[in-house]
């Protein structure tokens, strides 16, 4: 399926008003991921990571690398391609690299309205090999491994953040000949991830895989992320699920979710205009008092399901 800019700057998310990565001097770089925390929070950072980050894969070997189709649902123009590499996986843990994606795709596809919309998906594995097993600074911080996409833990001095190497991830996926979303599954059993140019989850952690269905909750429904963290723009904006106006003013000028408004919220409240979402403490409202996109291990709210589902079926 392709979208503008869908392989995100998720370094700052895909749409309009999400920050982009910048580079910064020599010898690493700045940007600005989502970090998460084992309860579920989620914020906003500035990372600063090294040049090695983005080094490139030699050629040769990423063409090399086995192509596992998962499950195939119809051609790429009509349905979603999640692609899913791996690092920290020996040539004798292929096994387990498998039984990870395929736990975080069960993971994935339990919450709707991905469980309901499962067909609008290929998914596809792709074997990446690492020379040793593991995560540098997992379990402790100074823990070196030798893996093919240099996964970490503390990526910016943040013990949860795991990071890897962006180019090279991509350079694996696009073994498939059509990539809309990498996933690099870490083989840990650590809860960590990320949300970068591409999403980083711990393959061996249940709860991490909640990571990936937050992630597709921008690249596919255009959804914002209705946690606040400090600076912000308050102008109008125009993804589904955030919003400048009260809920008086939605219902007045019939904007936004003001048709859901008053009804029932998957997170046992109703539907209203609640301060605080798009990183904006103030000035900025959400449609409910918590989401999946303000918290993992939440469902979507109406709105957010709505505007995934819309999205579905714009491409089905």
């Amino acid at each position: 399926m392709r979208r503008a800019g869908l392989l995100f700057a998720f370094t700052g998310i895909l749409l309009a008003g999400f920050v982009p990565a910048t580079a910064s001097a020599a010898p690493g770089f700045t940007t600005s991921m989502e970090a998460f925390e084992p309860g579920g929070t989620i914020s906003r950072v500035n990372v600063n990571r090294p040049s090695s980050d983005r080094s490139a894969a030699p050629q040769r070997i990423a063409n090399a690398a086995k192509v596992t189709p998962i499950e195939t649902n119809g051609p790429s123009e009509s349905t979603f391609d999640l692609v899913f590499v791996g690092d920290g996986y020996t040539s004798t843990q292929m096994s387990t690299y498998s039984q990870h994606v395929r736990s975080s795709i069960a993971a994935l596809f339990a919450i709707e309205p991905y469980k309901s919309y499962r067909k609008q998906f290929n998914l596809w594995q792709v074997d990446v090999v690492s020379a040793e097993s593991g995560v540098t600074n997992d379990p402790t911080q100074g823990v070196r491994r030798n893996t093919a996409l240099g996964a970490y833990f503390w990526c910016g001095g943040i013990e949860r953040l795991l990071c890897v190497n962006e180019t090279k991830a991509k350079q694996y996926a696009a073994a498939v000949s059509d990539v809309d979303q990498v996933i690099a599954l870490a083989n840990t059993t650590k809860y960590g991830g990320a949300g970068g140019g591409v999403a980083t989850s711990s393959g061996g952690n249940a709860q991490a895989s909640q990571i990936v269905a937050h992630e597709l909750g921008h690249s596919i429904g255009g959804l914002a992320d209705e946690y606040d963290y400090g600076t912000c723009d308050t102008r109008e904006p125009r993804e589904p699920n955030a919003s400048a106006l009260t809920a008086a003013q939605m219902r007045e000028r019939k904007a936004k979710w003001h048709a859901w408004l008053g009804k029932p919220s998957p997170d046992g409240g109703t539907v209203g205009a609640f301060e605080g979402s798009r990183y904006c403490k103030t000035g900025m409202y959400r449609p409910s008092v918590n989401s999946l996109m303000r918290t993992l291990g939440q469902p979507f709210n109406p709105p957010s399901t709505e505007a995934m589902i819309a999205a579905f079926n714009r491409e089905g």
